[in-house]
């Protein structure tokens, strides 16, 4: 019997011709081009968080709707959903299609340059892939290059035009975001509102609405632009909250299984709760599927398809571009109590607004909102007028831990020792011990907080501050507050899948208490209890190689640890 021909798995790949036609394993999503074209209105607006694949999407309607492809229509679409059941405006349309991801936002002028160079190069080649559309095309394209730059080539394009169009805007916010998040926000006020550039442009494509644009579809990652082009573009219909389009982009768990099928993944080299460190995603309180993150499935994927055994890198590198964002968004004092108020109770009870404007991007729901776009948190369940948000998945608190450890290198100016630091774990994972690692966390990094950062100084802040620490060495998968029949043990040091070879796991029960307190044997007896109960739990009773430490840190400088 011949072996199964599996299909290649798409990683990095957003070309949906060339993912169909070059035998990709694809996802069918196309029922949701018959969702789209009977919504009442065809101006519509939908955001999802990076690397969600939303690039392959939009790829994928372009085929659809292209008038130039209605000779590829059965190859194209054929074994798929849609074409089995075609809509009536299946190849009926020219294609303009934007990406504002690679706009130059040094400057003012620079960006605003930037611009208009990209529009007025999209519509030149717009006319020539549809000359047949046009009078006179060559004409059209003289004119726009020696009087018509810019803006106004939109304009002639849309006047001249003698079909009608489908307009596609990926990225729309990629430039508005990198000004937001540099700080520059008297520049991206500028450009979007008033008579801005970007402002025009919208303008220009409400009119056109009015003739030949037929239906556009934007996408990005905020809806912070959104508001402020209200007048000025307020005909797109929001559906990034509908339930009916939760499951539009990302994976659902069945269809993870379904691509580990189709691509070969040998699952005896899956050793990690793939659930746990990659799904999670809830975009409408009331949706049933949680929705794992394609970009980091098929990173997982990839290493094990090539390197046939356990992947060496679980978490993909790709998000700490994550990290940097979030970094910029947080300079001020009220959004880092809030970061860090989040990051302690892995989450929040706020409400998510459905567009705000950059004046209030830093009051609380709205920032909150902003991360939840992002994809930094996520829905957990209802809570009245609120949603109770947490942070999605294990990757996902990485970037934060590894926020907190930035900001408190950055602020108290040191860098952590990784020698020191690869010395203390191997302590805890080979010897047993864990006095070195908590010696080398209160000589490393304690000691060297600012008053400023010890008024947030409490169990929670500490425990992200081990937890950074751990994450990073890779010896150790840490888990914050493990659930077990008899509680939620502050820290669980589970053995990466990584090293088989490391001898011992760890249970730590954290205390924290003032500098001026005096401990009472009371409350060392109590730790004490509360770490016999979580170690006799069913879930940790049977393991041999469990280590099990209370540790009471008083000030930032004291601590006994009861091993």
């Amino acid at each position: 019997m011949d072996s199964k021909k599996y299909k290649r798995l798409p990683y990095g790949n957003a070309n949906f011709e060339r993912v169909i036609l070059e035998n990709y394993a694809y996802i069918d999503k196309t029922k949701y081009i018959e969702q789209l074209e009977n919504e009442e209105n065809p101006a519509q607006f939908f955001i999802r968080p990076r690397k969600f694949g939303k690039s392959l999407f939009f790829s994928m309607l372009s085929c659809y709707y292209d008038m130039k492809r209605a000779n590829q229509f059965q190859e194209l679409f054929g074994n798929l959903y849609i074409g089995k059941n075609p809509t009536p405006r299946k190849n009926s349309y020219a294609m303009m299609e934007f990406d504002f991801s690679g706009l130059d936002t040094h400057t003012p002028d620079i960006f605003r340059n930037s611009f208009k160079q990209y529009v007025e190069d999209v519509i030149v080649q717009f006319i020539i892939n549809y000359k047949s559309v046009f009078d006179n095309a060559e004409v059209l394209i003289d004119n726009i290059n020696k009087t018509q730059s810019g803006i106004r080539a939109l304009s002639v394009a849309l006047q001249a035009a003698n079909v009608k169009i489908f307009v596609i805007i990926d990225e729309y916010d990629h430039f508005a975001n990198d000004l937001i998040a540099m700080g520059v926000d008297d520049v991206y006020k500028e450009m979007v509102r008033s008579n801005g550039i970007v402002r025009d442009f919208y303008e220009t494509l409400k009119k056109g609405a009015k003739t030949v644009i037929d239906r556009i579809f934007i996408t990005g990652i905020s809806p912070v632009m959104l508001d402020d082009l209200t007048s000025g573009f307020n005909t797109a219909e929001n559906l990034t909250l509908n339930k009916r389009y939760n499951n539009m982009l990302g994976f659902t768990k069945q269809e993870v299984e379904h691509l580990m099928d189709e691509t070969g993944v040998n699952r005896e080299f899956i050793n990690v709760d793939m659930e746990w460190y990659y799904n999670g995603y809830l975009f409408n309180k009331d949706a049933i599927d949680r929705i794992y993150n394609p970009s980091m499935m098929l990173y997982f994927f990839k290493q094990i398809i090539e390197e046939k055994r356990i992947p060496e890198k679980i978490i993909d590198d790709n998000l700490k571009i994550d990290y940097g964002r979030l970094q910029r968004l947080t300079y001020n004092e009220e959004n880092r109590e809030m970061l860090l108020q989040i990051i302690k109770d892995d989450g929040i009870v706020s409400q998510i607004m459905s567009k705000f404007s950059i004046d209030v991007l830093y009051r609380d729901k709205y920032f909150v909102s902003l991360l939840f776009y992002l994809g930094l948190l996520t829905i957990e369940k209802p809570m009245l007028a609120n949603v109770q948000l947490r942070i999605p998945n294990y990757s996902i608190k990485t970037v934060f831990w590894e926020y907190i450890m930035e900001l408190a290198e950055e602020n108290a100016g040191f860098t952590i020792n990784r020698g020191e630091l690869e010395h203390a774990i191997t302590a805890l994972a080979m010897n047993g011990k864990a006095k070195p690692f908590i010696e080398y966390i209160i000589k490393n990094i304690f000691n060297r907080l600012s008053n400023q950062d010890m008024k947030n100084f409490d169990e929670k802040y500490i425990k992200i501050m081990l937890l950074n620490s751990l994450f990073q060495s890779n010896v150790y998968v840490p888990v914050s507050e493990q659930e077990t029949n008899t509680g939620y043990i502050d820290i669980y040091l589970m053995r990466s899948p990584l090293k088989p070879q490391v001898k011992y796991e760890w249970i730590f029960e954290l205390k924290y208490f003032k500098a001026t307190k005096k401990l009472t044997n009371k409350e060392r007896d109590d730790a004490k209890n509360q770490l016999k109960n979580y170690s006799g739990s069913y879930q940790m009773k049977d393991k041999k190689d469990l280590k099990k430490a209370v540790i009471l840190f008083v000030g930032k400088n004291k601590y006994e640890i009861f091993e």
